[in-house]
């Protein structure tokens, strides 16, 4: 066998040794509010029906994420017979997180292909307001996933308190420290490395002005960036000015019959600089409202640190 047959070989055999996902060149995050994907009913919510939990396959297969953060999943049982439907329509994600609340009803959860090397699951955190304890409706998801054997990075989900007014606060108020927990948490990741290559991302339930959402966001050199993605049909892909007139609608809020951008994937610095700006958006599917009144967002990063 001369030289050139013998280099052939060995990369053959190199990729046939390692796994996919060791040489993923670049990767994509998503984040979807599933609206009540229940398996079964509770006393306030009702189990998801079969045609919306086709039309919620049919977005996440449309955006082939690599890694998805849920909101409003059920129970485990519930986020399994999704892993489970979407491997056999050819989208594999083996690796998952389910993490409960005092919301007993829907939770947060994480889908991956690649392997998670730690897990930090946040799911008794409370806060005093006015003179009273309150607990986070929902947990707060967080892991590290290793990418390719040179590249990994942290992922944090959450599910913010919704403007729907409740008897015992302000939702607003609510909102708001519950936002400062989770930023409690990012900031603990800074601190821990101030070079981390950190995604936060989820369902923050107001918008990019409110006060909650800059909680998150946060202030100062470990600021998160906001990727602020859209459909592909507004302005050109190259314009990226904060004020650009694209269609970043994330939820339909039907009590206000009014579009919003409240779901969200931020980045740390460090994770900036692999973000790869103009390929992702957020989805445009057809009947998007039979899966839920939100719509997914997705990113795409390449898998080295620069």
């Amino acid at each position: 066998m001369n030289p050139k047959s013998r280099l052939c070989s060995m990369g053959i055999l190199f990729i046939w040794l390692f796994p996919s996902w060791l040489l993923a060149a670049t990767f994509r995050v998503a984040t979807y509010n599933v609206e009540n994907y229940l398996d079964e009913p509770t006393q306030t919510r009702v189990a998801k029906s079969a045609e919306a939990k086709a039309r919620v396959r049919d977005s996440i297969l449309a955006l082939k994420p690599d890694v998805i953060a849920l909101q409003e999943i059920g129970a485990i049982s519930a986020l399994q017979e999704l892993r489970a439907s979407l491997k056999q329509e050819g989208l594999d994600l083996p690796y998952w997180e389910h993490v409960p609340g005092a919301d007993t009803n829907v939770h947060v959860a994480i889908l991956s292909k690649f392997p998670f090397t730690a897990r930090r699951p946040r799911t008794n955190d409370n806060f005093l307001l006015n003179g009273r304890r309150f607990r986070v409706s929902r947990g707060f998801g967080e892991v590290d996933i290793q990418v390719t054997a040179n590249y990994s990075f942290t992922l944090i989900t959450g599910h913010l308190k919704s403007k729907r007014p409740v008897p015992q606060a302000d939702e607003g108020e609510i909102r708001l420290e519950e936002a400062k927990l989770l930023r409690e948490e990012i900031d603990a990741r800074f601190e821990a490395n101030p070079n981390v290559n950190l995604v936060v991302l989820g369902d923050f339930n107001d918008t990019k002005d409110a006060l909650s959402t800059k909680a998150v966001i946060g202030r100062g050199r470990h600021k998160l960036l906001d990727t602020r993605p859209s459909e592909r049909d507004g302005d050109s892909a190259a314009d990226f000015s904060p004020e650009a007139r694209k269609i970043t609608w994330t939820h339909y809020y039907s009590k206000e019959d009014t579009y919003s951008r409240i779901d969200y994937i931020l980045l740390s610095p460090g994770m900036t600089r692999e973000w790869i700006r103009n390929e992702g958006y957020v989805l445009k599917i057809a009947e998007w409202g039979v899966a839920s009144d939100h719509r997914p967002l997705l990113a795409t990063f390449e898998s080295e640190d620069k």
